[in-house]
């Protein structure tokens, strides 16, 4: 058995921008259930810019992968937050480079003139706030698709 592929499922990396809060929900609805080591977020100051590479559960393949009887997958992914302005977080040790974060929505909280706060809501009541100039982030996979280890879709607790 091998690993699938975009070309089994006839579909493109996704590449996505958001620039309004209703495009934020498409993207948010698409990283929901992504994990990550807390080693794989990174902010430059300078640049005003902030990262993750995240391995994101393909939410838009599962209808396929039920369809075919095939294994879920997940793929991995960058997801850009840019003209940030300062970030702060809560219940995040980022001291213990072990750490798996899984990110479960990111909603944006509008403030003046395009301004705000871009909020990354974590498993374990954990939280990543970014206040932005504006919103601009960016959705890019950036490896072919894996099966998903647990072979299973997330799920959530009541």
């Amino acid at each position: 058995m091998s690993d699938a592929s975009f070309e089994d499922g006839r579909e493109r990396p996704l590449n996505l921008g958001a620039y309004e809060a209703a495009d934020l929900e498409v993207i948010s609805s698409l990283v929901q259930d992504a994990v990550f080591p807390v080693t794989e977020m990174s902010w430059r100051a300078s640049e005003r810019r902030f990262a993750i590479l995240m391995n994101r559960f393909r939410w838009e393949d599962r209808p396929a992968a039920e369809r075919r009887g095939r294994a879920y997958e997940r793929v991995q992914s960058v997801m850009v937050v840019d003209n940030v302005l300062g970030i702060a977080s809560q219940g995040i040790d980022r001291s213990d480079k072990n750490v798996i974060l899984s990110l479960l929505s990111v909603t944006f909280e509008p403030g003046e003139d395009g301004a705000g706060h871009l909020l990354l809501t974590l498993a374990g009541d954990g939280a990543i706030r970014l206040s932005v100039e504006a919103l601009d982030v960016t959705l890019k996979d950036v490896t072919r698709p894996y099966r998903a280890p647990s072979g299973h879709v997330p799920q959530h607790g009541d």
